[in-house]
């Protein structure tokens, strides 16, 4: 049996997307974890099952390199929208797509060829120590302490459909992220593991991180990872709420708005090539 794919990126956060509108994927965490792996399958950083939806334009599951399946993925649900317009899937720029987190808004903003700009509404961030969740004898982790190998870290914890545990530092550029990474997100603190970003702010309107996804490691961008840091950098003061926040990530850049009610999420998202592969 051969299948059909498209290969996806926004800001070199790489997915293997299939369109199981008019095609079924038999145990996609097994997929993941075989065609994710860079010298001996297609290589990405996991597989995005865009899938009929009884409540939206579209349904999206995601599945980690690793093979686990995650709620929410940022510049994947940008791709989704991106993929869902160009095989006719949704006929309006106006897009729903619906996720493990719930049904999430998509507006294409431009379209040209092989890249596109989208806009999402991400929904509203949540605190709270219990959902997100992480364990606290505090109803949220705001810019606390936290210690790992004797180093004091300053984090702030929250949930975008996904756990995250922004770490506040400098010079993130020069950290041992394969050591610290890990240390984070299996942590016992963490229950269900978390999305580490690491996170410099450079001025109010501009954040420079990097990211340790749990289930596979450090990724090139993490598009709630981007909302996860400018909304912790909003709480702490360091950056202002209702103005576009520029996250430089390791192979691009997301505006991030922070509003009231919701986050917004703007960037690219990019057709790499599409193919078919053995299964």
């Amino acid at each position: 049996m051969k299948l059909k794919f498209t290969k996806m990126h926004g800001c070199g956060n790489d997915y293997i997307y299939v369109n199981c509108f008019d095609q079924e994927l038999l145990f996609p965490e097994e997929f993941s974890r075989k065609f994710s792996q860079r010298r001996y399958g297609i290589g990405s950083d996991g597989l995005i099952l865009v899938c009929p939806s009884d409540v939206a334009d579209a349904k999206m599951r995601m599945f980690n390199a690793d093979g686990s399946e995650g709620k929410m993925c940022g510049n994947g649900i940008r791709c989704v929208g991106k993929f869902l317009s160009d095989n006719n899937l949704a006929l309006s720029k106006k897009m729903t797509v619906e996720t493990l987190s719930g049904i999430k808004e998509v507006l294409l903003l431009s379209n040209d060829g092989d890249i596109g700009i989208l806009k999402v509404n991400m929904g509203a961030p949540d605190f709270f120590a219990g959902n997100i969740p992480v364990s606290s004898n505090k109803s949220e982790v705001v810019y606390e302490d936290f210690y790992i190998d004797n180093i004091n870290y300053k984090i702030t914890c929250l949930s975008m459909g996904n756990p995250h545990c922004v770490v506040f530092m400098n010079d993130i550029d020069n950290i041992d992220i394969e050591k610290i990474g890990p240390s984070f997100e299996k942590n016992s603190i963490f229950p269900e593991g978390v999305n580490t970003e690491f996170t410099e702010v450079m001025d109010e309107s501009n954040i420079k991180m990097r990211v340790w996804e749990r289930g596979s490691g450090e990724t090139s961008a993490c598009g709630t990872g981007a909302c996860a840091s400018a909304v912790a950098s909003v709480r702490n003061g360091l950056c202002e709420k209702g103005k576009d926040i520029a996250v430089h990530l390791l192979g691009g850049k997301l505006i991030i708005n922070y509003s009231n009610n919701a986050v917004h999420m703007t960037g690219e998202a990019k057709k790499i090539f599409e193919g078919e592969v053995a299964i």
